[in-house]
């Protein structure tokens, strides 16, 4: 559906310094095939390039290099009306909505479906439809003040729909919502793909978002594409330090880093024991490792910190666990561990610790 080959956007800065150079390569080299009917997501830090790159998509944003093509068109080579004839079929929702806040919630999902050629019952019915399909039929005559956070994307989504898009471009579209609401907006976009075929780019800088509902996910970092892959291998095995840190904020298995580094009463140790990281995929996360390694090698396994979820009906997970007993025991356990395809960090060792 859609496809990028080695696009390029270059900003030339007018006041420019030492810390602020003369260009700034926003998208840098850029390639991403994205199938129709994914939930793709493209990550990276405030500055990576991604919604550049989004913008790119649609040419709000025209690449000084590369090809864009959407449904196996070229946008790039399109005349000024054949494209905005080609935006027609891509929607794009925002962080901040952009409603106009002198028009209804009716009013702004029915204004791109002017000069359509529909008739005013035919727009009546079609606003109608897309209020029921975003759950805010009845709130069709408020106004956008008059509404909450997430009603509002809810209006900027069903006004994205209107016309029929076959692409949908979430620019930190669930960035200014609280958490809760930020689920909801996600099951409501995972359910739009589902029932309308309607392939989502979404920019995040949120690895939980991706985890939430993407498919596939990209990694950016200072213009370019540094991993991708289908979210569940990306988890699995970050392969970038960026990714590893991205994936770190999601889950709690490296909350001991720091309660080491602090030498919190949590991480003490007593004689012969050790803390480790145990990091297992699908393949082995529903084995009962840790009480096997208990009976079989005689040795005490207090698990800390424990994270195991479903990514893509396929389990991913790991433990924080303190080990205790006979050294060689000990060593046993870990040797079975990693036959098992599982992962061993040994992050804290009381015959090493103060």
């Amino acid at each position: 559906m859609i496809e990028l080959s080695h696009v390029c956007k270059t900003f030339v800065q007018e006041a420019h310094g030492q810390d602020n150079p003369p260009e700034v390569h926003a998208v840098d080299d850029v390639s991403l095939s994205i199938q129709s009917g994914d939930i793709f997501g493209v990550i990276g830090f405030s500055g990576a390039g991604k919604s550049t790159l989004v913008r790119c998509i649609n040419l709000l944003e025209r690449p000084d290099s590369g090809s864009v093509k959407i449904d196996g068109v070229e946008m790039t080579s399109l005349s000024p009306l054949a494209l905005r004839e080609a935006r027609k079929k891509i929607g794009m929702i925002f962080q901040h909505f952009h409603l106009m806040p002198s028009r209804t919630v009716f009013e702004n999902v029915a204004y791109p479906l002017k000069g359509s050629g529909l008739s005013r019952a035919q727009i009546r019915e079609k606003v109608q439809k897309l209020l029921t399909l975003v759950e805010l039929e009845e709130k069709e005559s408020a106004y956008p003040s008059q509404l909450s956070g997430g009603q509002k994307q809810r209006v900027a989504i069903a006004r994205a729909l209107a016309n029929d898009p076959k692409v949908l471009l979430c620019d930190e579209a669930t960035s200014a919502l609280d958490p809760q609401t930020t689920r909801q907006i996600l099951r409501l976009l995972k359910n739009l793909n589902e029932h309308l075929g309607i392939t989502i780019v979404l920019i995040t800088h949120e690895m939980a978002v991706v985890k939430e509902i993407c498919t596939k996910v990209a990694v950016m970092e200072q213009g370019r594409v540094v991993e991708q892959g289908d979210v569940y291998s990306i988890f699995a095995n970050p392969a970038m330090p960026i990714t590893q840190n991205f994936i770190r904020t999601t889950s709690n298995l490296h909350k001991v880093d720091e309660l080491i580094a602090e030498n919190a009463k949590l991480t003490e140790l007593q004689p012969g024991q050790l803390i480790v990281r145990l990091s297992y995929v699908e393949r082995n996360v529903a084995e009962p490792v840790i009480s096997y390694v208990s009976r079989a090698f005689n040795v005490d396994v207090n698990i800390i910190f424990a994270n195991v979820e479903l990514l893509q009906d396929s389990q991913l997970g790991g433990t924080v666990a303190i080990i205790s007993g006979d050294r060689a025991n000990v060593t046993k356990a870990i040797e079975y561990f990693i036959e098992k395809n599982v992962e061993v960090e040994v992050l804290k060792d009381a015959r090493y610790s103060a």
